[in-house]
């Protein structure tokens, strides 16, 4: 089964939000799914070298989602967000990430059996 992961929200935004997501992600990996995930908005930051974790935060967002990467999980980051959103607008998405449009993210939504929006 194909799975999209949308991912909108800020990665440290003092919820567990975007962690779960990727928990669900790298679980999903496991049953043999195919997992896609799309940043947009504030969460092109998770795919950003300079987003670490703020102090006390007891997990690396990037460094999980480079780890679904790795276990081969595709993952697109909106372009125009690039430039628009997160604190560290205009850095560039890390190795294994896509830059990507919104017409990629529909060829998606079509493609997929189950979409789920973080």
């Amino acid at each position: 089964m194909k799975i999209l992961l949308i991912f909108n929200r800020e990665p440290y935004d003092n919820t567990d939000v975007t962690w779960n997501g990727l928990r669900l992600a790298n679980k999903l990996l496991d049953g043999g799914h195919e997992v896609r995930l799309f940043l947009m908005n504030d969460a092109v930051d998770m795919a950003r070298e300079v987003c670490l974790p703020p102090e006390g935060y007891d997990q690396d967002l990037s460094k999980m989602l480079k780890e679904l990467i790795a276990r081969g999980a595709s993952v697109k980051a909106c372009g125009t967000c690039m430039a628009r959103c997160g604190i560290y607008k205009n850095h560039p998405y890390f190795e294994g990430v896509e830059q990507s449009t919104m017409q990629a993210l529909s060829e998606w939504v079509v493609d997929n059996d189950r979409i789920i929006s973080f």
